[in-house]
């Protein structure tokens, strides 16, 4: 075998065809909104951690749990990455009524893209926070936040940084 990309082979490559029953699908007997989706710094070094906090809301009627999941997407790379990338997710529960605010930590390895060996890349990244995949067809009563944020400085290889 000498071709060992992933390339049509697993969903995260497929282009725009979704998978029937994506990572995070579910059922749930309240609904939830997200807001206040916060990333610090907007622009950081290349091998800076990013700071992401966002504001989870049971809106219904009953108590319950929701899987928060945080997507990164490269908006242009210098070889194939995926649509998005799981970076981050988090079980938490709500009390009906309630609302919770998270934090998470995005690391600098989650950025990095295999080009012969592990490197980071400047440039510009999309983040996604919510209770499914972004621009999933198959719906749940939950939505998707996104925000962008700029890397600075030169490529370089992860054990660099």
């Amino acid at each position: 075998m000498e071709n060992y990309t992933m390339e049509g082979r697993t969903y995260r490559y497929y282009g725009q065809e979704a998978p029937l029953y994506p990572f995070g699908y579910g059922l749930s007997y309240t609904t939830f909104r997200y807001r206040d989706l916060v990333l610090s710094p907007p622009v950081l070094p290349v091998c800076a951690n990013l700071s992401v906090s966002v504001v989870l809301e049971n809106t219904g009627l009953r108590d319950s749990e929701e899987v928060v999941q945080l997507y990164l997407r490269w908006e242009q790379s210098s070889v194939p990455v995926p649509r998005w990338q799981l970076v981050a997710f988090r079980r938490v529960a709500v009390l009906a009524g309630r609302e919770t605010k998270l934090s998470f930590q995005v690391l600098a390895e989650q950025r990095a893209v295999w080009a012969q060996d592990w490197r980071l890349e400047p440039g510009t990244f999309t983040l996604f926070a919510g209770g499914q995949q972004p621009g999933q067809k198959t719906r749940v009563p939950s939505e998707v936040l996104s925000a962008r944020f700029s890397v600075t400085g030169t490529a370089r290889p992860l054990r660099g940084c």
